[in-house]
């Protein structure tokens, strides 16, 4: 129980630094990964931004995504990029079907923490 708690504590942190060292300028119209501002978004997406959770978890699973896809080469990142156009393809299908986003987003989130657990780092 202890590690996982530290697990997460890293995670928070990593999260934490990784927002201020990436260039993503967020506004109250923003979510993580689309202009929530931008003409034609279909209903998932307005859901999402319109849903303050679920605007968070954007924001939490971008960070996650990017950070992450920054630290592999091409094979693993080509897969994590494939992975990720599944799963926004699951997302998509809920439409405007909140507890289903938000669902799809905490099952995301889950699988990019155990990618990160997955790694070896330095203590």
């Amino acid at each position: 129980m202890i590690s996982r708690i530290h697990g997460a504590a890293r995670t928070c942190a990593l999260i934490a630094l990784t927002l201020v060292a990436l260039p993503v300028t967020l506004h109250n119209a923003d979510a993580a990964s689309f202009n929530c501002s931008a003409n034609g978004l279909n209903g998932n997406e307005l859901a999402i931004c319109n849903t303050r959770d679920l605007n968070d978890m954007d924001v939490e699973m971008a960070t996650m995504y990017r950070m992450l896809t920054g630290l592999f080469m091409m094979g693993r990142r080509g897969a994590m990029q494939d992975n990720q156009a599944a799963w926004l393809k699951w997302r998509q299908s809920c439409g405007t079907d909140v507890p289903c986003i938000r669902n799809a987003y905490k099952v995301r989130i889950e699988e990019l923490q155990a990618i990160y657990d997955s790694i070896d780092k330095p203590l």
